[in-house]
């Protein structure tokens, strides 16, 4: 049946069936007063998710998009960055910082570990002339499965006074909790495949008045990614460029799904969601690949060390028809994730454990009792 095909993957995210049904409407003009009316509602949502009274602005394009363009309109070539690098997504931002001709500080740790804080306090306090401009980094290392601790190194950043901070929340912003403005945070750059639980296609960049300072004095080429434009139109509530309007209709169903569960109760789900995944591979004798206490709220990184990764990822497709996310780069084969971000609920989490554990007894390598790794995630979403 691969119509009934299950993702439990961190994007695309199932997407719930009146996020769908909005999104089949017909097209209306991108610049009539029915398309702003829906442009000044989700713009309003937008900053009740973020936390934020600051601009939250809408790109046509991925969370790659959103973070080039956090990255362009705030820096300089030559600016001296630091750069947060703990998985794929963390290499990427170091790739891109560096193709703009920035001077990249590379603060690393091994996949599977998180950021640590004081490496970056270290740095800011050694920056005497305030020459570092940027601190980049990653939330959710959707690679490896690993939360960094974006707070506690943005209030480092505070006390350097020149340096901002652009982060990458693509896989935490709707998944934890991301206060923009409590935490910081000046730049946040979010996608709508993930916690937004709709399909891919629009991005999003909140920007903080010290970002928007900063864009002042930036000089890195930009046209379509050029967010003065955005600020401009936003504020007549339209786009400087042909959005993705039906996509618009999808967001403001997706956003008012989230506002009537609220935030407490979505940064809970998932959090229940994590533990009860951690707990249901534990118990089948599965490893984590995430440092203990560094698992994201988003995706769940397994390291198995009785089967292939990939074989397991075969069979719990063809014989469940559940998509789980394989190891990216060297992990590939090493590491499978199962994600829980975004439209899951518990039943999802329960079915991708008991396929798991099905999966390893009808391969006849799980030494553990049946039914062990179910029992546990029950217990945990308890």
């Amino acid at each position: 049946m691969k119509e009934k095909l299950t993702l439990m993957i961190p994007g695309p995210t199932p997407v719930p069936q009146t996020v769908l049904q909005a999104l089949g409407r017909h097209p209306i003009g991108h610049r009539s007063g029915e398309f702003q009316e829906i442009v000044l509602r989700t713009t309003e949502q937008l900053k009740w998710l973020h936390q934020t009274n600051s601009d939250v602005l809408t790109i046509t394009g991925s969370g790659t998009a959103a973070m080039e363009a956090g990255i362009i309109n705030t820096l300089s070539r030559g600016d001296r960055v630091l750069c947060g690098d703990n998985g794929k997504f963390g290499e990427r931002w170091v790739k891109v910082a560096k193709a703009y001709g920035l001077d990249v500080k590379v603060i690393k740790a091994n996949w599977g570990d998180p950021l640590d804080p004081e490496e970056f306090r270290k740095a800011l306090q050694e920056d005497q002339n305030n020459n570092i401009r940027a601190v980049i980094l990653t939330h959710s290392e959707t690679s490896t499965g690993v939360i960094n601790d974006l707070e506690t190194i943005s209030r480092y950043v505070q006390t350097n006074g020149t340096a901002i901070t652009i982060a990458d929340c693509v896989t935490s912003l709707g998944a934890t909790n991301v206060p923009m403005d409590q935490w910081g945070l000046d730049v946040v750059a979010s996608g709508s495949q993930k916690g937004y639980m709709m399909p891919p296609g629009l991005s999003f960049v909140a920007m903080s008045e010290r970002a928007w300072e900063a864009q002042k004095r930036s000089d890195l080429p930009k046209f379509y990614l050029d967010l003065k434009s955005y600020q401009k139109t936003v504020q007549k509530n339209s786009n400087p460029f042909t959005p993705a309007v039906n996509l618009y209709f999808a967001l403001e169903a997706a956003l008012n799904k989230m506002q009537e569960e609220g935030l407490d109760a979505i940064f809970s789900r998932h959090d229940r969601h994590k533990k009860a995944a951690q707990a249901g591979m534990k118990a089948i004798g599965l490893p984590l690949y995430a440092a203990e206490g560094f698992g994201s709220p988003a995706i769940t990184s397994v390291a198995p060390d009785i089967i292939d990764a990939e074989e397991l990822r075969k069979v719990v497709k063809e014989k469940f028809d559940i998509l789980l996310a394989g190891g990216q780069d060297h992990l590939k084969g090493k590491v499978f994730r199962i994600g829980h971000l975004g439209f899951v609920s518990d039943r999802d989490v329960l079915t991708a454990v008991a396929a798991i554990e099905s999966t390893l007894q009808l391969l006849g390598i799980n030494k553990n009792k049946t039914g062990e790794g179910l029992s546990a995630a029950t217990a945990a979403l308890q």
